[in-house]
């Protein structure tokens, strides 16, 4: 039986998000969860930027035809969440509830993208804005 292939497709270069993708598993009945860069040219990333969602102020899990977007992403992931070990126990507490998710990701991404101004990262853009190189 083939696994099902879930993406997640983030910033690789932010190294909060990077961390926290390298860390999360699923559960191995749901599928195989494969970590895309949203920094390279994929058919995922085109799908996201024809739907009009800013990679930059969000990751997205994409689960069989279903994409989620940001906060959406984060809960979805913790609802198909490995519970082994402490990090994805506390990460499947955190964002299994829907409310608690939609509160607290906005504030991670508040601090994400403080920290990758600091870090002098630019923007993805993956819409193509203009004047919005920078964090």
């Amino acid at each position: 039986m083939v696994k099902e292939e879930i993406l997640l497709v983030y910033d690789k270069q932010c190294p909060v998000c990077d961390n926290y993708c390298q860390r999360v598993h699923i559960r191995e009945t749901v599928g195989e969860l494969r970590l895309i860069d949203a920094r390279a040219s994929s058919p995922v990333m085109d799908d996201i930027t024809s739907r009009g969602w800013d990679i930059d102020q969000g990751m997205v899990l994409k689960l069989g035809d279903e994409l989620y977007y940001g906060s959406d992403a984060i809960h979805a992931l913790a609802l198909i969440g490995s519970r082994s070990g402490i990090f994805n126990r506390l990460n499947c507490w955190l964002f299994k509830s829907r409310m608690r998710s939609h509160f607290c990701y906005p504030i991670l991404r508040f601090f994400r993208n403080f920290l990758l101004k600091l870090l002098g990262r630019t923007k993805i853009n993956n819409l193509g804005l203009e004047n919005n190189d920078r964090f």
